[in-house]
């Protein structure tokens, strides 16, 4: 009976001091809970894809340093440009469907398709040549018309200029090519890099001789000395020497690609992509102002 007492005296006690202290040991146990982790923020991540000829691609154009150097990693920067091409013959092979592809990917907040042709398009290229007043303003439009589409917001870029001075004047012969991409931009309200005017003045500038450290290769001592006089002479020929990338030593693996390096007046090695890259970033930051906190000057 003693037992009894004593056991219902302490539950009647335990009871009070809850009762008592039942705010505080609420707030206590809460205080003890960790709060849940806020949500991750989503990341907002756009996409530019890049076409065009052999001045735009890997391996000889600006789009090596613009991808590498000039786009920040909220900008997947693709590029799908390949040398030779035509704006014809691009999608006559099918890399143009590649590219819409690309566009097509979901999850990005925005994707740009900045669009070069010109060089490949011009007369004496058999299979590529397209006609200036037909055919190649008719592909633009085909390309604008498509990436939008796509979901794509188009960029035209007009072609970059070859370096081939007579009497310390540079011959800029994609003139009337750049001047058609002009008017199809102005038409279907496009935005437009005029990188053929800024790279036409830019080397007009600086003259043929610092014009050819552009080139993949240094030019020969006869380049060179014709540069010096302000008249370029025909060089395509230059020897590559680059040593050949390493094979495998299992013959059952196929041999790795090899570089094409040469001199000439129209491709670019690592300082002429480097200077035109940055070059078309600012036009893009000015054509195309949403695209300014994704470019790096």
């Amino acid at each position: 009976m003693h037992f009894i007492r004593c056991w219902i005296r302490r539950e009647i006690l335990s009871a009070a001091a809850v009762c008592l202290m039942g705010p505080f040991a609420a707030n206590t146990a809460l205080a003890d809970t960790p709060a849940p982790s806020p949500a991750p923020a989503q990341i907002r991540a756009s996409k530019i894809i890049l076409i065009g000829d052999s001045t735009v691609a890997v391996q000889g154009g600006w789009g090596s340093s613009f991808c590498a150097e000039h786009v920040t990693s909220f900008a997947a920067c693709v590029n799908l440009a390949r040398g030779g091409r035509s704006s014809g013959s691009y999608i006559a092979e099918g890399s143009w469907n590649i590219a819409l592809n690309e566009a097509r990917t979901p999850g990005y907040a925005t994707t740009w398709l900045l669009i070069q042709f010109g060089h490949n398009d011009q007369p004496g290229k058999p299979g590529r040549s397209t006609d200036l007043a037909t055919e190649f303003p008719a592909n633009l439009q085909r390309y604008v018309n498509e990436a939008r589409a796509a979901g794509a917001q188009p960029v035209l870029v007009t072609p970059l200029t070859r370096r081939m001075f007579m009497n310390g004047k540079l011959e800029n012969g994609l003139a009337p090519w750049a001047e058609a991409i002009r008017r199809v931009a102005n038409e279907m309200k496009v935005p437009l890099v005029d990188l053929n005017a800024r790279s036409t003045a830019a080397v007009q500038a600086m003259g043929s001789t610092a014009a050819n450290e552009f080139a993949p290769r240094p030019p020969s001592p006869a380049v060179a000395a014709a540069a010096a006089t302000g008249t370029t002479i025909p060089a395509t020929t230059e020897t590559n020497d680059r040593p050949p990338a390493p094979q495998p030593v299992d013959p059952k693996l196929p041999p790795m690609a090899q570089p094409k390096l040469s001199f000439d007046y129209t491709h670019l090695g690592r300082k002429g992509s480097d200077y035109f890259a940055a070059m078309v970033t600012a036009e893009l930051a000015t054509a195309v102002p949403e695209m300014r906190p994704l470019l790096i000057p």
